[in-house]
């Protein structure tokens, strides 16, 4: 009978971690971030295979361009069913500047990140609610690196249409040196054939002292299994004369 008793625990344990992989989405790619919790004992990476972003601009009547690559990445882990901590690193980065017609190359480390995310009880089939708490450390290379550490305080608000459309709203309230800065990502999710997916966002950042900045992304997700998933991204800046695109590759594992 004790036998019998052990097995049953250990099945009902199986299928409630099973069920909690099956709710548990990943943050990458876009800006805003989910509501789901990665399962407790399990670790979820998150990794750009790579990033790239290009920015042109003008100085003194000459055209600036900007390649940068990065290869960031997230570890995710639970803590318990409602709360988990992350560990994120702005990972190796390259840069080709031109101007003028001189080429400066660089490379370097980015900075590191640790927050908690912890998920907020609505008792609400449909809505869902976290709040992540965040501290990006400078410990970066020039120049890959915010300098000064920064602290954010970011929560997420998801509703649930149905299986196939979800909307959100990300805001973060960040503050660096003294100087405060508000993020807002109203975001869509959709789910578009089979195990393909897709969102969109608009993302809207404001920093003291600063001109507001507005900024558009788009990508596509395909779940190769309930703990794997294949990403691509495009996004645009729409700030003034300046040009700013960025792409990426991504990829998932919960683990």
């Amino acid at each position: 009978m004790k036998a019998i008793q052990k097995l049953t625990l250990v099945f009902a344990s199986m299928v409630s971690v099973q069920g909690m992989a099956a709710d548990f989405s990943f943050d990458r790619p876009g800006d805003a971030f989910g509501t789901s919790i990665t399962p407790v004992g399990h670790v979820a990476w998150e990794q750009s295979l790579p990033s790239v972003s290009y920015n042109e601009t003008k100085i003194d009547g000459s055209k600036e361009r900007t390649i940068n690559y990065a290869a960031d990445m997230l570890f995710r882990t639970g803590l318990t069913d409602s709360l988990e901590l992350q560990l994120g690193f702005d990972g190796p980065q390259w840069t080709d500047s031109t101007y003028r017609g001189k080429t400066t190359r660089s490379n370097g480390l980015g900075d590191v990140n640790i927050g908690l995310k912890q998920a907020i009880d609505l008792k609400d089939d449909k809505l869902s609610m976290a709040v992540l708490a965040r501290a990006q450390i400078a410990t970066g290379n020039e120049p890959f690196t915010a300098h000064d550490d920064i602290y954010t305080l970011g929560t997420s608000l998801n509703y649930k249409y149905s299986d196939g459309l979800n909307t959100g709203m990300s805001m973060y309230y960040s503050m660096q040196n003294s100087n405060f800065a508000i993020t807002a990502v109203p975001n869509i999710s959709y789910k578009i054939a089979g195990k393909l997916s897709g969102f969109s966002e608009f993302v809207y950042h404001k920093e003291e002292s600063q001109r507001n900045e507005y900024g558009v992304n788009q990508g596509l997700m395909y779940a190769l299994n309930s703990r794997t998933q294949l990403d691509g991204s495009i996004g645009v800046d729409l700030n003034g004369d300046d040009k700013n695109y960025r792409a990426g590759l991504g990829v998932a594992f919960l683990f």
